[in-house]
């Protein structure tokens, strides 16, 4: 029962009032994560409350393969699992979901997300640790919320899974993704009528999906950078011109990093603005850009509304993920 009354706490943010038709759409990066342990069910319920248009899910399988929301293939930065199972770790000295059953998982606690390195918590501002208590929720767990808010709400906000590293999962012997998408046609999500977008970074796996596996939903290529090392990726080719109309064949939207959209300013304090959300919607693609933290600020932005104001207004973009739903929501509110 005390779960259950914290979800409704927070749904007491919620604003009947906050939906912006015609303007970007709202994705809540790992649920309200600047606010609540990242991809808990409480994050999310608190995203949902304060208006966001879809709520996004991470999402890796355990060792008995239930999808999981979560954001990395590693366990260790976001729980405690080093003082659960400290047995468990690998050569590595990492700890892999994939190698935990679902009983085991849900063992753990969520925290707020750590550096390994330095032991610290990547944004000290945030909830404070060891605050309260967050367990790691399935796919389907999460998918039952949203569904369930949307039903007692009245409301339509959409769900925004990716699918995570499929390659080296296949190398685990899961293939994730059929897994994943017979999930979503458990919840009656399949075609691109329906109120989701379906995201990876990997572009032979999402063109897998449309072509091989007759994915009907909503797809969006997502974009990194080269000096990330994905093995086999080029995202600095799939940013060209060529590049785009290729994703064009198979996908329909893209979500490029920020620093691929707005470069910094000029000398006249102008934004400098690629041709990447302009040949994009030549090629008939949407482009939701990440990540709009009000904690990690591009150097050329003088405030959370003022990064919003770069890349809705002068970049023109579709969407945005965000750690701050209500943040993006506000800005969005006061630009109508």
């Amino acid at each position: 029962m005390q779960r259950f009354a914290m979800l409704y706490v927070l749904l007491a943010f919620w604003n009947t009032t906050m939906t912006h038709a015609g303007t970007p759409i709202v994705i809540a990066h790992r649920g309200g994560s600047g606010y609540l342990p990242e991809h808990s069910l409480e994050a999310k319920a608190l995203a949902y409350g304060q208006g966001a248009d879809f709520i996004e899910q991470d999402v890796v399988l355990s060792k008995d393969g239930i999808p999981i929301v979560l954001h990395d293939i590693h366990v260790d930065t976001v729980t405690d699992v080093a003082t659960v199972f400290p047995q468990r770790k690998r050569e590595d000295g990492r700890y892999y979901v994939i190698d935990f059953t679902l009983a085991e998982l849900k063992q753990l606690h969520l925290n707020e997300r750590i550096n390994l390195k330095t032991g610290k918590r990547v944004f000290p501002h945030r909830f404070p640790a060891g605050k309260s208590s967050f367990r790691i929720p399935t796919l389907a767990e999460e998918i039952e919320l949203i569904q369930g808010l949307n039903a007692s709400t009245g409301k339509s906000v959409g769900i925004y899974p990716e699918i995570k590293q499929p390659a080296w999962h296949k190398q685990q012997g899961q293939d994730i993704t059929p897994i994943v998408l017979q999930i979503l046609k458990t919840y009656g999500y399949t075609d691109a009528n329906h109120n989701i977008y379906l995201q990876c970074f990997d572009p032979t796996e999402t063109r897998r999906i449309r072509e091989e596996l007759g994915c009907e939903l909503k797809l969006v290529q997502l974009i990194g950078s080269n000096s990330w090392n994905d093995a086999g990726v080029d995202y600095d080719l799939m940013r060209t011109a060529e590049g785009i109309k290729s994703i064009s064949e198979y996908a329909d939207g893209i979500g490029p990093w920020m620093p691929h959209i707005v470069t910094g300013r000029d000398g006249d304090g102008q934004p400098i603005i690629t041709d990447l959300v302009k040949n994009a919607h030549a090629a008939g693609l949407v482009v939701h850009p990440y990540t709009f933290r009000k904690d990690e600020l591009p150097e050329y932005a003088k405030s959370f509304d003022d990064a919003m104001t770069i890349f809705c207004e002068d970049a023109k973009i579709d969407g945005l993920f965000t750690d701050f739903p209500d943040l993006a929501v506000g800005f969005l509110k006061t630009e109508q």
